[in-house]
Order: structure tokens, then C-alpha cells, then sequence
């Protein structure tokens, strides 16, 4: 019999179901899990990358539960129509697996950045390789000491190639953040900063990347302690950063992400609180990310919706996917014209 966690999380998931199919003329125009059914019970932290039209791959890090030493990196494929079911890509023989990040290349390579270790203060960085849009992958590739890759959340390739990651740490006692800059898809390295809120150095994690052109870069972070989102800019393509300052919009403790849409405007998905990892929200800003309009409610209720991914994908639309209650993904698709 099931138990009544489980029949309530049965019945919130129609409800939101019920009230997206009732709100198609509003901006989110999709609502869905990717899998009903994984070999694991719990998951976190999806990551989304469109490989070509109509084509998307989600990750994320499943297992008994966050740290234990059984969590691998696992993919789902969307091939237009359906999901297919969750496939293991990545595992680590001795300890868990943490945060993958997708990016697919401008040469058309697919590269699964993820970690491994007992702890985010212990972990290292590791990236596998697909030359078939994430059909097979090569073998794991340890990136340098000192190196993470891009920590959470999608990099951005400037027009030489350059591949510029939001990174960071969380060592005992302080936070931090720093742009790891590969001009060669992740065979060579540079790491710049850090970027911190002066004072704040217990501190800021995560960084969202923002590409504004011509070598500005916004980046928004994750805080501990502070409870606001924190920004900082680049303006030359991420080398130096100013420093990192509070922003008006609340955050708990918990991931965010940021793209640029096509049309100019930014989109940042986070949880719009500074307690809970409930409700999660999507913002639109018309001057790169300074500024943000009243955020729309993707999910709401007594669950966790949290660590989501957002994208713009080939026909326009914003793709989204976050963790739901730690036991699914969800994806939503909010159509941009209707923001």
C-alpha cells in the first residue's frame, strides 16, 4: 500500500498537472516529468542542452540519496515526441557523484562536466566527451587539480571558442567564486578571480552566466547567509571581475539559473524566498540582468522545487527543469512571447 507521503505527492502532481492543462493561454505551456520510473530514489541537480532541433538531453546525479556513495550521473534523451527512460553516463568506483553540467560546442561536441567525492569541500572535477550528440560517451577525463569545471550551471562559448565556465568552492569556512576559462573545449585551463562580496567571504557559490556581448559578462550566485541573490560583472570576457554585490531578489540558500533569450531580455529561474526551496520562480530583466521584473510562479506547494536549469532552445522556447521533492525532474516549457 502506498503511504501517505507518497499518495500526496500523487495528488499534487495531478493538480499541477490539471492547472497547467487549464492555463495554456498563459506562459507556461508544458508541465511534465521526465521519468515516472528510475533504478534510484532520489535525485538532484538536472542539467539541459539542446544538441540539435528538437533534440534535448537532461542529467542529473540519482542514487539512495545525496552524498552516498552510490549517486552516479544519469541522462534521459528527448527526441521530440517522449523522454526515454534514465540511463547511467557516469560513476565513480569509490565515492558519489555531484552536479552535472551539459554543453554542447559550436564544433559539435557534447561535454558532461560532473564531480566526484566524498564532499563538496573534497570533490574533483571530471568531464566525459560525445562526438554523437550524447548517444555513447568516452571514457572519464579528471580535469587539473585546482580546476572544477563549471560548478552548477551551463558556460558560455565566446566567439574565439572559449569556453568560459562559472565556478567555485565551498572549503571550510568560506565561499567563493571563479571564472575557469578553457580556450580548447576542456584540455587546457585558467582560472580567474576570485569574485566575492567584500566582507562576505563565508560567501557566494554557483555562478549563472550571463553573455551581454562584446566581452561583458554578468554572472549571478547563490549565498549563504545573506539571504539574496549576488551579482558581478566582467568586461573583458571574464579575465577580471568587479566585486560581487547584493541584488534585491531573495534566495534560501539554493541554486539559480540565467540565460539570455534571443530577443535581449534575461531569464533567471530561482526560489523567490529567503527560507524555503518552495515556490520556484522565473524573473525576465530588459537591461541584462540589473534589474528584474515580478517573478512568475512556476510550482508552488510544501515540496522542494529547487536547482533548476533553463535554456532557449532552437524554435524559441525556454526550456526549464528543477528538482521535484528529490524524487523526479521536472521540465517546463514557458513560451517567451507570453512573458
Amino acid at each position: 500500500m502506498a503511504s501517505a507521503a507518497t499518495c500526496a505527492r500523487v495528488i499534487v502532481a495531478l493538480l499541477w498537472a490539471t492547472a497547467s492543462a487549464l492555463a495554456q493561454e498563459g506562459p507556461i505551456v508544458k508541465s511534465e516529468f521526465i521519468y515516472d520510473e528510475a533504478p534510484f530514489p532520489s535525485c538532484h541537480a538536472s542539467t539541459l542542452v539542446e544538441t540539435e532541433p528538437g533534440r534535448l538531453l537532461c542529467a542529473w546525479f540519482g542514487g539512495t540519496d545525496e552524498g552516498e556513495k552510490d549517486v552516479a550521473i544519469w541522462l534521459s534523451e528527448w527526441d521530440g515526441a517522449a523522454w526515454s527512460a534514465p540511463r547511467e553516463v557516469a560513476r565513480d568506483p569509490k565515492e558519489p557523484c555531484w552536479n552535472p553540467v551539459l554543453f554542447h560546442t559550436r564544433a559539435g561536441e557534447t561535454l558532461l562536466f560532473y564531480k566526484a567525492g566524498p564532499s563538496p569541500q573534497t570533490w574533483s572535477g571530471l568531464m566525459v566527451r560525445s562526438a554523437d550528440r550524447g548517444v555513447t560517451w568516452g571514457a572519464p577525463e579528471w580535469l587539473p587539480a585546482g580546476i572544477l569545471g563549471p560548478i552548477k550551471n551551463k558556460p558560455i562559448e565566446l566567439d574565439d571558442g572559449s569556453i568560459v565556465c562559472g565556478s567555485s568552492v565551498e572549503s571550510y569556512g568560506l565561499w567563493g567564486c571563479w571564472a575557469e576559462i578553457t580556450p580548447d573545449a576542456g584540455h587546457t585551463w585558467a582560472k580567474h578571480g576570485p569574485i566575492n562580496v567584500p566582507g562576505q567571504l563565508n560567501g557566494i557559490i554557483q555562478p549563472a552566466m550571463l553573455d551581454l556581448g562584446e566581452g561583458r559578462i554578468r554572472i549571478l550566485c547563490r549565498s549563504r547567509s545573506m539571504g539574496r541573490i549576488v551579482t558581478a560583472t566582467s568586461a573583458d570576457a571574464g579575465r577580471t571581475w568587479t566585486d560581487a554585490e547584493l541584488t534585491g531578489l531573495p534566495n534560501p540558500n539554493s541554486g539559480i539559473d540565467a540565460v539570455m533569450l534571443r530577443d535581449g531580455r534575461a531569464v533567471l529561474v530561482y526560489n523567490h524566498t529567503e527560507q524555503d526551496r518552495h515556490p520556484i520562480n522565473l524573473a525576465v530583466s530588459a537591461d541584462g540582468g540589473a534589474t528584474w521584473g515580478t517573478p512568475l510562479t512556476l510550482e508552488d506547494g510544501d515540496l522542494e522545487f529547487s536547482y533548476p536549469a533553463v535554456i532557449q532552445t532552437s524554435d524559441g522556447m525556454i526550456h526549464i527543469s528543477y528538482t521535484w521533492d528529490r524524487v523526479r525532474i521536472r521540465h517546463v516549457v514557458v513560451d517567451p512571447a507570453r512573458l
